[in-house]
């Protein structure tokens, strides 16, 4: 999350902070914080703010806002009591317009909202009404698709990205999403509001503690099972569109700047800056998918410490392979994710470790199947010229998809031009994840 992206803010957007803060000294505390952070961004020069509110719901693809000044009185439904919120704000429509096409473009389904009267949820009208009461930068509104699951929020988050850094402008992005959702169903005393669980409210201070760590990917790893433990909001999907807005990776200062409950959910408010410059903690890196049965936490230093799940660079210099057998890094290709090597020899073959799209150094995640494809056999190449092969030595290649059905055609495409020519025998097998957020990852074998 760099160039055009200044900050990425996590916030609640429950009707109880913008209109019954007086009734509650946390909600009270939550409008305090929602408002400095309105001055900080009133003073930052920033020219867009993007917002994402899992309130926004759509159901057949993706909606982006464009009316260039949508007015209206909001009364939520679930808390007409506190009464109205009429609103005016100041929209970016062709940054909207934009942001749409570039998910067209990556085969999503999208429509464009221009019509007088179209509600606003409650969600982005508190996000806005707080951060940006001024309406002194343009904002740009992006749904909340209830259906689509950790792949297709990935790519609308790219897609952001790519719009993002097409439009040149300098962006906030703004989430809005709860912590745990488990509301008290009944009437409560306000004054003395409570996360309605225990575990609720352990899980919630530990994803906060990752935030301010500025551990943005690993919290996007652990989302599912915070998601299953915590009852988090929308399973907390947003964290997977702002991860992989932001490059899903860990290079973040983060700053927690309020946790207090609404009628028994948690409300975060988080502040996330680029640090491109950051030295990353391997040792604290959670990678979903890579523990099978149980909540994969504990050993991974999420609830507690524990082991590094390790990697290939690090192993012991005091371990010693037969010389044929030695174990093979490439400096040039993306870091192992465990405790293993880019590839091993064995007589005249060689071996390689699957190995996806992540750029080296920086683990930047290429966005769309076809630049993923083309990415993975840059680093298979990386890999095969560091053990004194090459591309057209490959024999037999394993490719493993998380989205068969709609990326196969485009996947094959890219592959027929880089691979086509050297016609390994190949095998391709659909899997529902992959150990790091991404969408494709070949296995090798090669001639040494």
């Amino acid at each position: 999350m760099s160039g055009s992206i200044h900050k990425a803010y996590l916030v609640p957007g429950q009707p109880h902070i913008l209109l019954a803060a007086d009734q509650n000294a946390g909600w009270a505390s939550l409008k305090q914080s929602y408002e400095a952070i309105g001055r900080e961004i009133e003073r930052s020069g920033a020219e867009l703010i993007l917002v994402y509110s899992t309130q926004w719901f759509s159901v057949i693809g993706h909606l982006f806002q464009i009316a260039p000044n949508p007015q209206w009185t909001l009364v939520d439904q679930n808390w007409y009591q506190f009464g109205e919120i009429p609103y005016s704000f100041r929209i970016d429509p062709e940054f909207g317009k934009l942001y749409a096409s570039v998910c067209k473009d990556l085969g999503m389904q999208t429509a464009t909202v221009d019509y007088h009267g179209f509600p606003i949820d409650t969600g982005t009208v508190v996000a806005l009404k707080l951060l940006n009461p001024n309406n002194a930068i343009p904002a740009s509104v992006v749904s909340c698709n209830i259906y689509a699951e950790r792949d297709e929020t990935r790519a609308l988050g790219r897609a952001a990205r790519t719009a993002i850094d097409r439009y040149g402008k300098k962006t906030i992005v703004v989430v809005v999403t709860n912590l745990s959702n488990r509301y008290e169903v009944g009437e409560i005393d306000i004054a003395n509001d409570h996360i309605s669980s225990s575990k609720d409210d352990e899980w919630n201070r530990k994803i906060l503690e990752m935030l301010g760590e500025g551990r943005l990917e690993d919290v996007a790893q652990v989302a599912r099972e915070f998601g299953r433990e915590a009852n988090a909001d929308m399973g907390f999907k947003a964290v997977w569109w702002l991860a992989a807005l932001a490059g899903e990776n860990n290079k973040y200062d983060g700053k927690v700047w309020d946790y207090q409950p609404v009628w028994g959910t948690g409300n975060g408010i988080v502040e996330l800056t680029p640090n491109p410059h950051k030295e990353l903690d391997f040792e604290k890196e959670f990678d979903e998918g890579a523990v099978e049965g149980g909540t994969g936490l504990e050993s991974h230093n999420v609830l507690e410490g524990g082991p590094d799940v390790g990697r290939a660079s690090e192993m012991s210099s005091q371990e010693e392979w037969p010389e044929d057998h030695a174990p093979i890094m490439a400096t040039n290709a993306a870091s192992p994710v465990g405790p293993y090597p880019h590839a091993r020899r064995v007589g005249d073959l060689l071996f390689l470790s699957g190995i996806g799209p992540r750029r080296p150094v920086t683990n930047e995640i290429p966005a769309g199947i076809e630049a993923q494809t083309r990415a993975t056999v840059d680093n298979v190449k990386a890999i095969l010229e560091a053990a004194g092969s090459s591309l057209e030595k490959i024999l037999d290649v394993t490719v493993y998809l998380t989205d068969m059905k709609g990326d196969f055609d485009r996947f094959n495409r890219v592959y027929a031009e880089v691979l086509g020519k050297i016609q390994p025998t190949r095998t391709t097998v659909g899997v529902d994840s992959l150990p790091t957020p991404i969408s494709v990852e070949m296995k090798i074998i090669a001639a040494a």
